[in-house]
């Protein structure tokens, strides 16, 4: 059966979340106004308390929203008819792009986990359970395969995947500290070009048992991924 088309409500419920991201990711929860989602959204707050009881809840919806679809994404890239090396360098450089493009995730997601620290989220343990948790169990699961089968080194399976997207995390959450001590800019597109490859090329290396075959992979990973036409990223990270 074909999938229906969006109604009207649909609609209009995505455009009051696509402009809540924005204005939740730029100010936080304490700062943004329901005034400006409903103006950017193009609906009076009536309409909006309509479909979300409140600031929060609307908050909490957008923080669902972006997070089921990172989520999504990251499991349709570890699905891939490939073998499990392959899925892991291509998760890692997913990631990498995901940071480099959805500064709304990355600056949503930064404010959240501060909120859960501090003991004031609600959303964060729904949003692990339903969205991270299948990501993270599909890892294991890949990673345990590879070194079954003797394509990756054998080593704790949570080392590989912090290792796969620690580095990523770095690179970006230090690039205004490494500007001041480095000649050149690494939020430039031809330095975060070449920490892409560069990333992508060492983790070839480290978790493959025959590194000249994960040497080949990190190279059709690269062709395949080419990297995306954004603007210069925002210095902010999660």
């Amino acid at each position: 059966m074909a999938p229906a088309h969006p109604t009207r409500a649909d609609q209009t419920r995505n455009r009051i979340l696509q402009a809540a991201i924005r204005e939740f990711s730029e100010h936080g929860l304490a700062g943004a106004r329901t005034s400006a989602i409903a103006a950017a959204a193009q609906v009076n707050k009536a309409l909006l308390y309509y479909y979300f009881r409140d600031k929060e809840a609307l908050y909490a919806a957008a923080l669902e929203e972006v997070a089921g679809k990172v989520a999504g994404d990251a499991l349709a890239v570890l699905d891939l008819d490939c073998s499990p090396g392959e899925r892991m360098l291509r998760f890692a450089l997913q990631h990498f792009d995901r940071i480099l493009c959805q500064q709304g995730f990355q600056a949503l997601m930064q404010q959240e986990m501060v909120r859960f620290r501090e003991g004031h989220s609600t959303a964060m343990p729904i949003i692990a359970k339903k969205a991270f948790e299948p990501m993270v169990r599909r890892v294991q699961v890949i990673a345990a395969e590879g070194m079954r089968i003797g394509e990756l080194c054998d080593m704790d399976w949570m080392q590989m995947m912090y290792s796969a997207l620690g580095a990523n995390v770095f690179y970006f959450l230090s690039a205004p500290m490494v500007q001041l001590i480095a000649p050149f800019d690494p939020l430039e597109p031809v330095a975060v070009g070449a920490r892409r490859t560069a990333g992508i090329e060492f983790l070839g290396q480290a978790l493959f048992v025959d590194r000249k075959r994960g040497a080949q992979i990190a190279k059709t990973v690269l062709a395949a991924m080419p990297m995306p036409d954004v603007a210069r990223p925002e210095r902010k990270t999660a």
